[in-house]
């Protein structure tokens, strides 16, 4: 290898890294924000549960939920079982959406635009999820 193709393998991965981070970010600040609005619970967090059929009393509980899963994702070490968590948390929004018979693009299939997010991020940002899912050039 030159010392020019070893610059440019590094100025990629540089580019990958922030660009992971920077999609993680965006995703932590996302859900520490909807995890804390369920903790107080604001009217929204009411009138949305009630719509979708979710007890009211469970706000605080997938606040909590959110914001374990969320701070789990932040953490290096701790990012790959967050963001599993993440994962599974977003399946039952999800359902719960189709159940409710919600739009589909605005509001159904968004748990899966995060969830691209949150994979998408820490794929960029982790060696060892890339690794485990090496996509072929």
């Amino acid at each position: 290898m030159t010392a020019q193709s070893i610059s440019n393998t590094v100025l990629v991965s540089n580019k990958a890294l922030w660009t992971g981070r920077i999609l993680s970010g965006l995703v932590v600040a996302f859900l520490l924000l909807d995890g804390a609005i369920k903790l107080i619970p604001l009217d929204i967090v009411v009138q949305t549960s009630q719509e979708l059929g979710i007890p009211v009393h469970l706000a605080r509980t997938l606040g909590v939920m959110t914001l374990a899963g969320t701070v789990l994702y932040a953490i290096p070490r701790t990012s790959l079982l967050g963001a599993i968590l993440l994962t599974g948390y977003l399946g039952g929004a999800i359902y719960t959406h189709v159940r409710a018979g919600s739009p589909l693009f605005t509001h159904t299939l968004f748990g899966v635009y995060l969830g691209v997010l949150i994979w998408g991020g820490l794929w960029l940002r982790d060696d060892r999820v890339r690794a485990l899912l090496p996509f072929a050039r």
